[in-house]
Parts: C-alpha cells; sequence; structure tokens
C-alpha cells in the first residue's frame, strides 16, 4: 500500500540502539535524528533495539537520548516496557507494524513507509538489518546490503579498495582461527609485520567503529592485552602501521546527479588522548576543523577519493570516508563509514552544513532518496 493512500504523511521508522558496543553512539544520533526531522513532511515512529536484540517501542523524547553527567543513554531507559516489542513482518505486502506485550492483545501502530536505521556497528550498519528490510520491502535510508557488509569490515574493505586501485596503508588480518589455534604463530605474523613496517601499530577490532577496542601498542610488551582488547569487540582483528600525517575527513551525498563531496574536515592532534578514541570523539567532545585547512589541490583530491571510495564499495545515500595525508603528500584511504554519526559534534552534518546543506535538509535528503529508491536488485 503506498504512502499516499495509507496516510497522508510518509511514516519514517527511526530504528536506532541495538546489540554492538556502539550502542550508546547510536542512541546520541537518533536523538539528533528525531530533533532534525520536519514533523510538518513527516510522521515519526521512534524503534529501540535493547543490547540484548528486543525491538522495543520508545518515547519520542530527543533530550532523553543525550549525555548526562558522562552518562551515555541506553535503549532499555527509553523503552515504554521492560517486555513489549516491536514486530517487523517480513513480508513485502504488509508493512504493519504491530506491538505486542505478554498477556496482551497485539496493538497495529500503523504501516511504514521508509526506515532510517541509524544503528553503528554489527547487528545494524553490517547489512544484517539491510537484509531483513530487502526481505520486508520496505526503503531505508543508505546503503545495501553489500556494501554496509564491505564497510563494516576493515579486512574486505581494504581488499575492495586495492582492486580498484585506492591508496591504503599497511596492514595484517588474525582470523578467528589463526589465533584460537595457533596463537604463538599469530603473534609472530604481528611481529613480523612490525619488523617491516616498525612500531608502534594499532591493533583493533575488523568489524567495530566509534573507536572501540582500539590500543596503540608500542612493543611487543603490550602485544597480548591489546589483542585480547580487539577481540572482546570482534573475534577477527586488523593490525595497521602508524601512518604519520593528517587525519582527513569527506563525506560523500547522494544527489539527484550522483554521488558528491563535502568540503572536507580535519581531526587535529588531541593533546590529551593517545589518538582520536572513544572518550576523544564522544565524551571530551574532540573538534574537528570544517573546512580542513588544505590548498585547493588537496581538497579536489581527496573528494575525488572519496566519491571513488563510495562508488567503489557499492554504496548508496551517505558515506563518511575517512583519510590520511601522509608528510610525502599522499592521501591514504583508513575507512568508510556506511552509517555516520549523527550526534550534534559529528562531523558528516558538520561537513554538509558547511557545503550549503543544513542538518534538516540533509535528512530530508536521505529519506526522499530512500522513498525513491526500490528494494531488491538495483
Amino acid at each position: 500500500m503506498s504512502s499516499e493512500t495509507s496516510h497522508h504523511k510518509p511514516r519514517v521508522a527511526v530504528v536506532f540502539g541495538g546489540r554492538s558496543s556502539e550502542h550508546a553512539i547510536s542512541v546520541l544520533t537518533a536523538g539528533a535524528v528525531l530533533r532534525a526531522i520536519d514533523r510538518e513532511k513527516y510522521d515519526v515512529l521512534p524503534i529501540g533495539i535493547t543490547t540484548d536484540g528486543r525491538w522495543a517501542l520508545t518515547a519520542d523524547d530527543p533530550e532523553r537520548m543525550a549525555i548526562a553527567d558522562r552518562q551515555l543513554p541506553t535503549v532499555a531507559a527509553l523503552a515504554e516496557s521492560t517486555e513489549g516489542a516491536v514486530v517487523l513482518p517480513v513480508d513485502p505486502t504488509n508493512r504493519e507494524v504491530v506491538y505486542s506485550e505478554p498477556g496482551s492483545v497485539p496493538k497495529a501502530l500503523g504501516e511504514v513507509d521508509v526506515v532510517f536505521p541509524v544503528l553503528h556497528g554489527p547487528y545494524g550498519e553490517d547489512g544484517t538489518l539491510q537484509g531483513l528490510l530487502e526481505l520486508s520491502g520496505v526503503p531505508y535510508v543508505g546503503s545495501g546490503v553489500l556494501a554496509s557488509a564491505v564497510g563494516q569490515d576493515k579486512d574486505y574493505m581494504k581488499r575492495v579498495f586495492t582492486s580498484f586501485g585506492l591508496p591504503v596503508g599497511p596492514y595484517e588480518v588474525i582470523r578467528p582461527r589463526e589465533w584460537e589455534t595457533d596463537p604463538a604463530a599469530a603473534r609472530r605474523k604481528i611481529v613480523d609485520f612490525a619488523a617491516e613496517h616498525g612500531w608502534p601499530l594499532f591493533v583493533k577490532p575488523a568489524r567495530a567503529g566509534s573507536s572501540m577496542g582500539i590500543t596503540k601498542v608500542n612493543d611487543l610488551g603490550g602485544l597480548d592485552e591489546a589483542i585480547e582488547e580487539a577481540r572482546r569487540h570482534d573475534p577477527k582483528i586488523l593490525v595497521e602501521s602508524l601512518l604519520r600525517g593528517r587525519e582527513i575527513e569527506c563525506g560523500v551525498l547522494e544527489f539527484e546527479d550522483g554521488p558528491r563531496a563535502s568540503v572536507p574536515a580535519e581531526i587535529p592532534p588531541v593533546t590529551a588522548h593517545d589518538f582520536y578514541d572513544f572518550e576523544a570523539k564522544y565524551i571530551d567532545s574532540a573538534a574537528g576543523i570544517v573546512p580542513a585547512p588544505l590548498t585547493a589541490e588537496q581538497t579536489a583530491k581527496v573528494q575525488e577519493l572519496a566519491v571513488a571510495a563510495f562508488d567503489a564499495a557499492s554504496c548508496e545515500g551517505l558515506v563518511r570516508a575517512d583519510f590520511f595525508l601522509q608528510d610525502n603528500g599522499e592521501f591514504v584511504i583508513n575507512e568508510i563509514n556506511t552509517l555516520p554519526g549523527f550526534t550534534p559534534i559529528s562531523m558528516y552534518p558538520r561537513m554538509w552544513q558547511e557545503s550549503g546543506v543544513s542538518y534538516p535538509e540533509l535528512i530530508d535528503r536521505l529519506l526522499q532518496a530512500a522513498l525513491h529508491r526500490s528494494t531488491g536488485l538495483r
């Protein structure tokens, strides 16, 4: 049933929270998105996913989706019930969302025209939710199953970029079976990598974001602890050499005529932290410089690379591409984020604001693009 015949305004389900270690960041993003959606143009249905995977009906209350006294928000604290569950039918002929509680008659919440997923990390940003929405026939904001999965797995992301001739830095991958069956051999693999590329190294989960689980390792003594920290988030880990240079980010947004790049931003060195880690990003609010102080030639180059990365991974809707501008003047792509943060201090909306696209306009453009895009093969 189309939105024109079912109700006047398109119904947007903002889905947030989730089972990953980035749960709280997703809640922060949802609060910012809910504030920005034009309520004259859209009906909104907030749906939170708890850390144990329950889809909960939550209050439409962005003020409670913020950091308070350095405490991060959770879906459990926002849910209207401790047991009630929202169900999205896996049936492309039916977009009726149902809410049920034990001992009560299920309640229809109406049809959903488009989903705005603001989940970060596994079980949301990695193609799993996108696959569910494809099965349900519900349009959604952002990249499809393949691009979402590639964008989440830093190993395969780098392989895709390399195959398209995009510049990536040195890295090594330790797969779960390697560490579980022969940790000494896996450790030797990392030591050999360090011998070739030098210390320090960064040890990180292959499929996490928001700087979760990353450790800067200066020598062999800190290696095992760093591996275990990364494996707390993901059994597959990535080891990268230190790239000396400036951290540059660039936003990509899909317009009617194709993807365009924003003005880039620079993440300056964070003096209170060893690197741009979770605390620096979300608790201490490290300020990025927008636009980045680059030459016109450097700006054009990083914008070109950002769009090339977007296309290489078959992305849709939006991407934030992160780079290092090395001391030799060459750019190296670090990673892409297919669902970048939309918190008030997030770089993606700030870069587009400086590029002439306001926060509410950015949200509207993403929703309109999703409403006009079919599900399925495209």
